[in-house]
């Protein structure tokens, strides 16, 4: 068995994963906020 070595494992994969899921999290929260400004301008 191979011995590890901290910090040389590679992790572009990862971080793009990362940060494409934290785009699309920001995305929804401002989606979900207008559709809530909506809702209350509608009903009000």
């Amino acid at each position: 068995m191979a011995e590890h070595k901290h910090g040389t494992m590679d992790i572009t994969t990862q971080e793009k994963t990362f940060e494409g899921f934290v785009k699309i999290t920001i995305r929804m929260v401002i989606a979900i906020i207008v559709a809530l400004i909506l809702l209350a301008l509608i009903n009000g």
